[in-house]
């Protein structure tokens, strides 16, 4: 941010003064309590223009002014950020960021949330190819077997994914045990992507990743899927970077900063 110790006597543009206004409030978030020496030094102003700002601020609840600790975030950006979570409805954020995916790729893509330790399908874009994933918005499907679950849970610690596991009873024939998928979860939880290596529908694999709400913690799932003839180990290695940046996309409108959660692993 440019210094303004020897800029001309007139006054700001209406759109400059904004984005100084909004950069005051980048950097109260990022610093929390602030005193206005240290404010107008992070902004690259003089304490005069910081100040004016500040104080604009203030009178419209952006800001509060506490004596000693100095400017910390306002009441007002409260309510605004609860109207804005009201009128953000997931499947309509994301339903762009699908429907790129989908057409770069040729495979079905899906969008889905936890609900009562189960994957709930919000939305469907059925691949290009001939092959039918039984699948459907509504759908309550597994943790345990589905890339979309798994992705859900990425961030649990690792007794929250053994009560998981466990809930859904004995393994069937072929699938992983408790410590296998475990170990699988471990692995995911790293990389942040997750796979189905045609444990929920035979023939069936997709790669999934979390979608992070404005705190960082995960609010949903996006996955790709196809049939395990089109989805080898290479392609599915070759899909992550594709759908991890999609999902981080959702993220990003939704408000995430990059960041996990506090209560994540790292």
């Amino acid at each position: 941010m440019a210094d303004d110790e020897g800029a001309a006597t007139k006054s700001p543009s209406g759109s400059q003064t904004l984005f100084r206004g909004l950069d005051v409030l980048d950097v109260v978030a990022d610093a929390g309590a602030i005193g206005l020496p240290a404010l107008a030094a992070r902004l690259g102003l003089t304490r005069s223009t910081t100040h004016r700002l500040a104080t604009a601020l203030v009178e419209r609840r952006m800001l509060t002014q506490t004596p000693r600790e100095g400017y910390s975030l306002g009441s007002k950006l409260l309510e605004l950020g609860y109207l804005a979570s009201q009128q953000m409805d997931l499947p309509r954020v994301a339903r762009p960021h699908l429907e790129k995916l989908w057409e770069e790729l040729e495979d079905t893509v899906h969008l889905g949330v936890l609900d009562d330790d189960r994957a709930l399908y919000l939305d469907k874009l059925t691949g290009r190819r001939r092959i039918n994933i039984s699948s459907r918005v509504g759908d309550r499907q597994p943790i345990r077997s589905t890339g979309l679950g798994k992705a859900l849970v990425l961030d649990d610690e690792e007794a929250r994914w053994r009560a998981l596991y466990r809930k859904e009873g004995p393994a069937a024939a072929g699938a992983p045990n408790e410590e296998q998928w475990i170990a699988w979860m471990r692995d995911y939880s790293q990389r942040g992507v997750a796979f189905d290596l045609e444990e929920n529908e035979d023939r069936i694999r997709c790669v999934a990743a979390p979608v992070r709400g404005a705190g960082g913690q995960i609010v949903a799932a996006i996955s790709v899927s196809g049939a395990a003839q089109y989805m080898d180990d290479e392609r599915m290695t070759g899909l992550v970077d594709d759908v991890r940046l999609a999902a981080d996309a959702i993220s990003r409108d939704l408000g995430w900063n990059g960041k996990r959660g506090s209560g994540a692993k790292t």
